[in-house]
């Protein structure tokens, strides 16, 4: 998917909403226990009741990953499921790799070909030859962790590295990577301030904003001042949206949930670009 078509789905949908699917068996309703894939029956559901409302998902590689071979499985039955049925929503694997190039290769073949997500997050410490393999890939985008939205992200992030924060440097120097257009970043909700900062130096790039509702982030905030002419932002809520409700009836409640959201992006899209 290149960025145009998923401004267009923004555009159609008045939504900006990125669904995060971090599927954790002790949450989820216990009738789905008793299921074969009681994951991808969970996310199936979630997945039918909110694909009108947002533009992307993206499930949290870690909770897949730590239910072994059942885990994979349901992710890639996810992943095919989102594809094959709903093919105009950006996907995202949220897996944070990084490491050198030959390996950067394999994680980026593993998520761009084998379960064919459309992008994948990557932790950039290692620099420029942990994250070009990933943008080596046509029409796949890489969300590289720019300012997160956790309490740690300011033990190294923040710091001043000749006389300049270290979160800067990180983005300025990625623009000069080979396919560097394909470059998204994640920029936490519950750091809005920082926006204004981030976009001077990324105008033009789309940002993936966790952090709005259970860790506090205003959706307002980051609008005012991440937002850029072509919105340029997806607000992931995951826990807000997928656990509304142990019982039986999560996926209504989740919708619910997901269309409050929509509804407030909807009257933002609509006051900025009288649409």
């Amino acid at each position: 998917m290149t960025t145009e078509q998923l401004y267009n789905q923004i555009q159609e949908k008045k939504s900006f909403l990125c669904v995060g699917l971090d599927v954790d068996l002790n949450k989820i309703p216990k009738h789905l226990l008793a299921l074969e894939d009681p994951i991808f029956e969970f996310n199936k559901a979630i997945i039918d009741a909110t694909h009108d409302l947002c533009v992307a998902y993206k499930p949290n590689i870690a909770f897949f990953e730590a239910y072994g071979m059942k885990g994979w499985l349901a992710l890639q039955k996810t992943i095919n499921y989102i594809n094959d049925n709903y093919p105009n929503i950006f996907t995202i694997a949220d897996a944070k790799r990084g490491d050198i190039g030959n390996t950067s290769s394999m994680y980026a073949k593993a998520f761009f070909e084998d379960l064919n997500f459309d992008s994948v997050t990557v932790a950039p410490y290692m620099g420029k030859d942990s994250v070009e393999p990933f943008l080596a890939f046509e029409n796949k985008h890489t969300i590289m962790l720019a300012l997160t939205s956790n309490e740690g992200a300011f033990d190294f992030q923040t710091l001043l590295v000749d006389g300049k924060e270290l979160y800067k440097q990180v983005l300025e120097t990625s623009k000069s990577w080979k396919n560097s257009e394909n470059l998204m970043y994640v920029v936490g909700a519950t750091k809005a301030e920082y926006f204004t900062e981030v976009r001077k130096i990324v105008p033009d790039s789309f940002l993936l904003v966790p952090g709005v509702g259970a860790q506090g982030g205003s959706l307002a905030e980051v609008c005012k001042y991440g937002m850029n002419d072509k919105v340029g932002l997806l607000i992931n809520s995951s826990r807000g949206i997928i656990y509304a409700s142990t019982g039986t009836d999560y996926a209504e409640k989740a919708r619910e949930e997901a269309l409050k959201m929509q509804q407030e992006m909807s009257g933002i899209v609509s006051l900025k670009f009288k649409v």
